[in-house]
């Protein structure tokens, strides 16, 4: 019998829905997911005109129960019914959450016997069900009081919260970004936060808020009461999705960039003396401000001089606060994709190096490579040690004391690279670049004698080399660069 009443009730509603559909036709369809608390995924289209009601009228006829058996959750928020779609900062392909509460509902009324949707909306927080980044205002980077910050939530909606994200896919810029929240045992976004964050550490620190997880499958699921022990406390972890592009699921996320920030306070530029509406907000305890057009500048300076440093407690390669104020290192180095893509290429190049140099490794000699290269022994005075070769760069074998051409014997002293000038010539040639890039050709094209350090050059023929300098002859592998064995001969006497 109640099979056939269930029957029924799922014919009326689908009868409900087309009727529903026949009287709105979608202007501006927005395609989005459903996720259940069951582990389905409905795919629907919606108009951002309509509200949270129709939503769970649409979902409620696929799920098979009554719209007043659900309750929708995006961004650590239950939205409201009336809450208006437009308003809830939903894009192409975002995720809502449709949970099931029929349980729910049967244990209030067997309690109250009577259940309204007044109780549903006393439940919720003071925001009204919208989800946090229509309810925060911008969040302050130091640790200062919540109180302290509460008159600004007295300021008109243009003022509320702006993020700043670096998208690596698929949009490879910096873009403004929005606000999401998961459970961080679970993993699922099927969660409302029991408070907004009021600071950048309540976001970027860890166990900081906590959650209820509406997930079935989560391992410690319900809300979190004086009596839970510390392991059934859920918390939330917060993260950071593009503005700009639609959604790519739940695992999109991009990287915030917490120091720049709105200029609500008006505070003018460091070195233009500006007051712009975007400024970057440097971690010095006096908080120096720079526009954003000020500080490309600055990095663009820096990075021409090599004059990025290394924060060698976070491992960093990085800038200070132009002003030279202590302990103002630029924490998160993905404010620096403000530069231009070749800017920031030649930035990571450079961290690169510093970063094998400080590790007590060399970088490959040989022009046009500079490949890194970290010994795996130090150096015990041992012609072995002495012997680098370049793996997985150009191939050269150098010598880690003197960085010329490996060879047997002491390190010579190199000649002085100045130059006189004294060379004259009917033409108009620079002596010095001419004989850099001589010095160059020579380098690339040729490698030197281990013994007499001559420089040779292969023009075909196999890798076994005899030193045609008067006195040496010494009997070599191209390869190697060291004595010609019958180990050279069988593996590469020919390549």
């Amino acid at each position: 019998m109640s099979f056939f009443f269930d029957f029924i009730r799922d014919v009326f509603l689908r009868m409900l829905e087309l009727i529903w559909f026949g009287k709105r036709n979608i202007t501006n369809s927005l395609s989005i997911y459903v996720k259940t608390n069951t582990g389905n995924t409905l795919a629907v289209n919606l108009d951002p005109k309509w509200d949270i009601k129709n939503v769970k009228e649409i979902v409620a006829s696929q799920m098979g129960i009554s719209p007043e058996d659900i309750k929708i959750i995006f961004a650590g928020k239950e939205l409201h019914n009336s809450t208006i779609i437009e308003e809830c900062d939903l894009g192409q392909q975002s995720v809502l959450h449709a949970i099931r509460t029929t349980s729910q509902r049967l244990n209030k009324s067997k309690e109250s016997n009577v259940f309204d949707e007044s109780a549903e909306i006393s439940e919720l927080n003071d925001t009204g069900g919208k989800p946090m980044n229509e309810t925060l205002t911008d969040l302050p980077f130091d640790e200062s009081d919540p109180q302290e910050n509460s008159s600004m939530e007295e300021k008109p909606r243009e003022n509320r919260a702006h993020f700043f994200v670096y998208c690596s896919t698929p949009c490879r810029t910096v873009t403004v970004g929005k606000l999401r929240v998961r459970c961080a045992t679970c993993n699922s976004g099927a969660v409302t936060v029991d408070r907004d964050p009021q600071c950048w550490p309540d976001v970027l620190q860890p166990k900081r808020i906590t959650v209820h997880c509406e997930n079935d499958f989560c391992p410690a699921p319900g809300s979190v009461s004086n009596d839970d022990t510390e392991s059934q406390v859920l918390y939330a972890r917060f993260y950071f999705k593009c503005g700009k592009h639609a959604s790519l699921g739940e695992k999109d996320e991009a990287v915030p960039l917490y120091l720049i920030k709105p200029n609500l306070a008006k505070i003018p530029c460091l070195a233009c003396t500006d007051v712009r509406d975007m400024v970057l907000v440097f971690p010095c305890e006096a908080g120096h401000v720079t526009c954003l057009d000020c500080f490309k500048e600055y990095c663009s300076v820096r990075l021409r001089e090599r004059q990025f440093q290394f924060d060698d407690t976070k491992g960093y390669y990085t800038l200070p606060c132009p002003a030279g104020c202590a302990n103002s290192f630029i924490p998160e180095v993905h404010h620096f994709h403000l530069l231009n893509p070749e800017q920031y290429e030649q930035y990571q190049k450079f961290s690169t190096e510093e970063y094998v140099l400080r590790a007590g490794g060399f970088l490959c000699p040989r022009p046009d490579c500079g490949m890194g290269i970290i010994p795996e022994s130090p150096d015990d005075g041992s012609e072995e040690c002495r012997r680098i070769q370049c793996f997985g760069g150009c191939g050269y074998v150098f010598c880690r004391r003197c960085l010329q051409g490996y060879h047997l014997g002491e390190c010579e002293s190199q000649p002085s690279e100045s130059n006189n000038g004294t060379w004259k010539s009917g033409y108009s040639v620079d002596p010095v670049r001419w004989d850099e890039a001589s010095k160059k050709t020579i380098k690339i094209s040729t490698k030197p004698c281990p013994k007499c350090r001559t420089p040779t050059e292969r023009d075909g023929g196999c890798m076994h080399m005899v030193c045609t300098r008067a006195g040496c002859g010494y009997h070599w592998c191209w390869v190697c660069q060291t004595e010609w064995t019958r180990d050279c001969m069988g593996n590469h006497w020919f390549g």
